[in-house]
C-alpha cells in the first residue's frame, strides 16, 4: 500500500514555501504520495476551518498516512488527530517549530488570531491513541516559539526531539530550503 504524507503549512504560509517543495520531492523519491494543501485563509487561521479542511483533504487514514506540520500546522495536525475515531491509526506525525506557547506577537490582531489556538486545550491522551511515532524539531534562534515547547512535546506526546542551529522559525525569511532531520525522522517512523 502506498504511503501518503500531508505537509501542513503555518500561519500565512503556502505550499511552495521554504523547505516544503524539497521535502515533497525527497518523500516522492521514497515512494510517498505527498500532498501540501493550501489551508483556508492562512493570514487568519481558524481552528475549525483548518481541522475541517485537513480532514476533507486526507479522507480515510491508516498506518501508511503520515503528517508533517510547520508552526500552526502542527497544532492543526494535533487537533485533527485528537478528533479521529479511537480505532484509527496513522504512521506518524512530525512537527517543525510546533508550539503550545508563543512569544513576541507584535499586534493586537496577531494576539487575537493566536488566542483560540493558545487557549483551546488539546487532549494529548486522545492524540497518542493514533500513533506512538512523534518527532519534533526546534531551532535555537526561533524568535516566535520559546524553547520550552521542546519539553512540552516530549512530556505530552513522548516525542523524540531535536534542536537545529540557526534555523529561525524554519520559514521562507529564514532561507531554510532543506531540512534533512525531518526527512530522516519520517523515513524511520
Amino acid at each position: 500500500m502506498t504511503k501518503r504524507a500531508f505537509i501542513i503549512h503555518g500561519w500565512d504560509g503556502y505550499p511552495d514555501e521554504s523547505w516544503f517543495p524539497w521535502l515533497k520531492t525527497e518523500l516522492e523519491k521514497n515512494g510517498f504520495q505527498v500532498h501540501i494543501p493550501v489551508m483556508p485563509e492562512s493570514a487568519e487561521p481558524n481552528i475549525e476551518a483548518w481541522v475541517s479542511h485537513l480532514s476533507k483533504t486526507v479522507g480515510e487514514v491508516d498506518e501508511n498516512t503520515y503528517f508533517v506540520g510547520h508552526s500552526i500546522g502542527c497544532q492543526t495536525i494535533l487537533r485533527y488527530l485528537e478528533n479521529l475515531p479511537a480505532d484509527k491509526k496513522v504512521g506518524g506525525a512530525t512537527f517543525v517549530a510546533g508550539w503550545s506557547t508563543l512569544m513576541d506577537l507584535k499586534t493586537d490582531e496577531e494576539k487575537e488570531i493566536a488566542k483560540p489556538w493558545l487557549e483551546t486545550p488539546i487532549n494529548f491522551d486522545k492524540v497518542k491513541q493514533h500513533t506512538k511515532k512523534f518527532f519534533a524539531v526546534f531551532s535555537d534562534n526561533d524568535d516566535v516559539v520559546p524553547r520550552e515547547n521542546k519539553k512540552l512535546f516530549e512530556e505530552r506526546l513522548g516525542a523524540k526531539t531535536a534542536i537545529e542551529h540557526a534555523k529561525g522559525h524554519f520559514s521562507e525569511s529564514d532561507r531554510v530550503k532543506k531540512l534533512p532531520v525531518i526527512l530522516e525522522a519520517i523515513l524511520s517512523q
